[in-house]
C-alpha cells in the first residue's frame, strides 16, 4: 500500500469509529504561566579536528581571523593571512536556556557550519561563550560533536551525503554559568494560553475556580487568564500554582480539514461538519501507444532494396463515467467521510473533492494545505 492511500485510509478508519466525547486535559499542557519561558542563546565559535572537511580561507576569510585571534590570547603570534587549514570550521552554537536553570546545570547545544565546510563530523568545539539578547555571558559550550551525517567523495570527484552534515549537537555540551532572574508575582498569577480560543479560555477560568472552590480566576482576553492568589495561599505559591496546573478542563478547537498534497493525506478534526451538497467527478485517461513496424526486403532482392520503419502510434482516450452523488447534511465527522467514500474517490480526488466544496460555501470548516 502506498504512502498516500495509507494516510487516508488511517483518516478514514478513524473517523468511522464512534467519536468519543471530547478528553479532558490538564491545565499545564495547553497554558504556561506568563514570564516563565525559555530564554535563546548563542555564540561564534571554532570547530577543531576535521579531516580536510573545513572551511577554505580564500571563501570564508573570518575563519584565519578567528584562529589568529584565539592563538593571540594564547601567547602563539601569527598573521592571519598565514594561515589556511582545512581542519577548522567556524560555527554558530545555539541553545535554550530553560527558566530556573541554576548555574552548573548543563545543557545540549547545536553547532552549525557558518562557512563551506564540506562536514563537521570527528570535530571537537573549542570554548564557546553563549550569550543572552542583552550580551551578557550565560553559558559556556564546549565537546566533541555528534553529527547525524555524511559525506563521501570518490576519486572521480562522485559524492554521496547521507542526512545534513554541517550540523551537529555537543549533548549536555553547555555549562549554566548565569541564571536568568525570574520574579514570580506572590498577588497575581497569569495564564497564557498556546492556542488563543474565547471559548478554551471561559473553561480555563471555570476549571481553576473549581480547583482551588473560589472565583479567583477571569478571562482577560482569548489567550489570557488572571488568578488572583488568595492571601492565605501566597506563601505557599508553588503548591497553589501545582494545584491549578493538575486541574483538567476540555479545550475546544475550531473545525479545520489539513491536506498534505505531496502525501495525499487529509486529516479530518472532529468538528467538521458538511451542508448538503451535489458531487460529480470523473477521471480523463490518455493513453498513447507507439511501436515501430520493420519492413525488411526478401532474400536476394534487387540492389537498391533497403530495410523500412514503419512507425504505429495507437491513442486512446478513456473518460471515467462521474455520477453525481448527493452528499446529505452530515452531523459528525464519520458521515462526511462516508459521504465522500461512498462516491469511490482516490485519495487525489478526495483532496480535490474538498477543496471544490469548500469553495461552493458547504464546508464549514477551514480548509488547510500543506
Amino acid at each position: 500500500m502506498s504512502a498516500a492511500w495509507t494516510g487516508v485510509v488511517l483518516a478514514v478508519l478513524a473517523a468511522l469509529l464512534p467519536a468519543p466525547a471530547r478528553a479532558d486535559v490538564r491545565v499545564k499542557d495547553v497554558a504556561r504561566v506568563q514570564g516563565v519561558r525559555d530564554n535563546s542563546l548563542f555564540g561564534y565559535g571554532i570547530v577543531v579536528g576535521l579531516s580536510g572537511t573545513g572551511d577554505k580561507a580564500r571563501s570564508s576569510p573570518f575563519t584565519p581571523q578567528a584562529i589568529a585571534s584565539m592563538l593571540q590570547r594564547l601567547g602563539v603570534a601569527v598573521a592571519a593571512e598565514r594561515l589556511n587549514s582545512k581542519n577548522v570550521a567556524a560555527v554558530m552554537v545555539t541553545a535554550k536556556l530553560p527558566p530556573f536553570t541554576k548555574p552548573g546545570a548543563t545543557l545540549d547545544v547545536t553547532v552549525s557550519s557558518l562557512g563551506d565546510a564540506t562536514t563537521l563530523q570527528g570535530g571537537t568545539l573549542l570554548l564557546t561563550p553563549l550569550l543572552g539578547p542583552d550580551g551578557r555571558v550565560y553559558a559556556l559550550a564546549q565537546g566533541p560533536l555528534s553529527v547525524g551525517g555524511g559525506v563521501a567523495t570518490g576519486a572521480g570527484g562522485d559524492s554521496v551525503q547521507k542526512n545534513h552534515p554541517t550540523v551537529g549537537r555537543v549533548p549536555r555540551g553547555a555549562l549554566v554559568e548565569r541564571e536568568v532572574p525570574v520574579t514570580l508575582d506572590t498577588t497575581t498569577v497569569t495564564f497564557a494560553l498556546a492556542r488563543a480560543d474565547f471559548t478554551t479560555a471561559v473553561r480555563l477560568a471555570d476549571a481553576v475556580n473549581h480547583a482551588v472552590e473560589s472565583p479567583v480566576a477571569r478571562a482577560v482576553d482569548p489567550s489570557t487568564v488572571n488568578v488572583q492568589v488568595p492571601e492565605e495561599e501566597r506563601a505557599r505559591l508553588m503548591e497553589f500554582v501545582a494545584r491549578i496546573e493538575l486541574a483538567t478542563l476540555k479545550v475546544d478547537e475550531p473545525a479545520r480539514v489539513v491536506i498534505n498534497e505531496r502525501t495525499g493525506t487529509v486529516i479530518m478534526g472532529s468538528e467538521v461538519r458538511i451542508s448538503t451538497v451535489a458531487v460529480s467527478h470523473g477521471n480523463l485517461t490518455i493513453q498513447i501507444k507507439e511501436e515501430k513496424l520493420v519492413s525488411q526486403p526478401p532474400p536476394f532482392s534487387p540492389s537498391g532494396a533497403t530495410t523500412v520503419v514503419v512507425p504505429k502510434s495507437e491513442v486512446t482516450v478513456k473518460e471515467e463515467s462521474g455520477n453525481l452523488g448527493v452528499v446529505p447534511e452530515s452531523a459528525s465527522i464519520g458521515d462526511v467521510v462516508q459521504a465522500l467514500n461512498a462516491l469511490g474517490v482516490t485519495p487525489r480526488d478526495l483532496i480535490s473533492i474538498l477543496q471544490a466544496i469548500s469553495q461552493a460555501g458547504a464546508l464549514h470548516a477551514d480548509l488547510e494545505i500543506m
